[in-house]
């Protein structure tokens, strides 16, 4: 039983980037299709497709690389927020990753969101991860 599904969303990324796969598959979930949504709005990832034929469907997410290094465009994935330790934001103190590289996924009351959204929108959320 997986007691942290978005840490092992992040994983299955990130262990396929290491691998060097085009596709990863990841079993779905609400919060899970709203990150895949965001990293493709924000260029991290191809493309995303939701399969419904099972209970739960999956997603099938088709990962970025560059062409002439080779080389993913996501660096990295870091977790902020755990079961174990909560990580939460008020709008005001929103964190800056990379310097505005990269983005910070947030869960507000409003959606899961990247956190300059959230900023604009004057809310503020679960820190869920880092993506640069």
């Amino acid at each position: 039983m997986i007691t942290d599904p978005i840490a092992d969303y992040l994983t299955r990324v990130r262990n396929a980037i290491m691998a060097g796969h085009r596709i990863v598959e990841i079993p779905a979930s609400r919060v899970k299709k709203e990150i895949t949504k965001i990293l493709f709005d924000q260029g991290y990832i191809l493309s995303y497709k939701f399969e419904d034929e099972s209970v739960q469907g999956s997603i099938k997410i088709a990962l970025k690389y560059d062409k002439a290094t080779k080389a993913s465009v996501i660096k990295k994935m870091q977790r902020v927020s755990t079961p174990g330790l909560r990580k939460y934001v008020g709008a005001n103190e929103m964190p800056r990753v990379l310097n505005g590289l990269g983005i910070a996924i947030v869960s507000t009351s409003h959606g899961v969101m990247t956190g300059k959204n959230a900023t604009q929108a004057h809310v503020g959320g679960e820190v869920l991860c880092y993506v640069y």
